[in-house]
């Protein structure tokens, strides 16, 4: 997505984020997948973890730790700011998608940064220690319990968010690029929404994968893999994905459907740009 700030018009990109990893904390609704997109495109994020607003501090989430209250995740002031905006919005009557719309607007975010939806989905890890939330698992086990099972909490009843379907809808010639994310906690809670997939079959999709070989590039996306009976593999990921035109897969891939082999691993701003102007060129080539 750095990359793709870098190439494209701000009109001309629409990032749809996923929600189900969200949660509130502290009285505030927390959406890290959104902020993510946000903070990049506003060009806040602290890009030494990836999470996060550049430069912030911790004073508030030191001081109520000290008080007793220790948070799942340490917020900082700024990144904190945000989650009141949002949450004093919502609190007042507005959707994720409106109050997406207003923090796009107040830190002058160009491009349309869309959440998969406005009703409340939670992805759930069954562990050795019980259920619980994504984050609870990630940040308060730091990923390192058994992933046994892995669901979507109220997706039944999720409706895509009136702006994602907007996209989707809106040119069925415009090809659609799935970012090396999550398989499963990232892009599935997005894939499973009522009718998304049934769209994308019949527009040209383009995904790149998560994995080098057989090995993601961070995060517990194989754990998960496996919690959802998948190989850990690039036809794996294809399969969980369910709607691939054409993977970009790493050099060593043993991936057997339509593919382009390049390597895909992101370690400077240099490394996105270059992975952004060859998606341009595949996305085209799709068309």
């Amino acid at each position: 997505m750095l990359g793709l700030k870098e190439v494209l018009a701000p009109f001309d990109l629409c990032v749809v984020a996923n929600t189900a990893d969200d949660l509130w904390v502290s009285g505030n609704l927390v959406s890290p997948d959104l902020d993510t997109v946000i903070y990049t495109l506003a060009g806040m994020m602290d890009r030494s973890r990836w999470w996060g607003v550049d430069g912030d501090t911790f004073v508030t989430s030191k001081f109520l730790e000290r008080l007793g209250q220790k948070e799942i995740m340490a917020l900082g002031e700024i990144d904190r700011a945000v989650h009141i905006f949002r949450s004093e919005w919502i609190r007042r009557g507005e959707t994720l998608t409106q109050a997406t719309k207003d923090l796009c607007q107040a830190l002058g975010v160009k491009q349309k940064v869309v959440p998969m939806t406005d009703d409340s989905v939670t992805t759930m890890i069954d562990t050795p220690k019980g259920e619980m939330h994504l984050q609870n698992y990630w940040v308060g086990h730091g990923g390192k319990l058994e992933a046994k099972a892995v669901r979507f909490q109220g997706i039944e009843k999720a409706r895509p968010s009136p702006d994602f379907l907007k996209a989707l809808l809106r040119n069925e010639n415009e090809p659609v690029l799935i970012g090396p994310s999550n398989p499963v906690t990232s892009i599935g809670p997005i894939l499973e929404l009522d009718g998304v997939r049934d769209i994308l079959k019949e527009k040209q999709v383009v995904a790149i994968s998560p994995l080098a070989g057989d090995k993601p590039f961070s995060g517990p996306a194989a754990e998960f893999m496996r919690a959802w009976g998948r190989p850990v593999s690039d036809q794996g990921v294809a399969d969980l994905l369910g709607c691939v035109d054409l993977m970009v897969v790493s050099p060593d891939s043993s991936y057997e459907g339509r593919s382009v082999k390049m390597d895909t691993f992101m370690k400077s701003e240099e490394d996105s740009l270059r992975l952004a102007e060859v998606m341009l060129e595949l996305m085209e080539e799709t068309i």
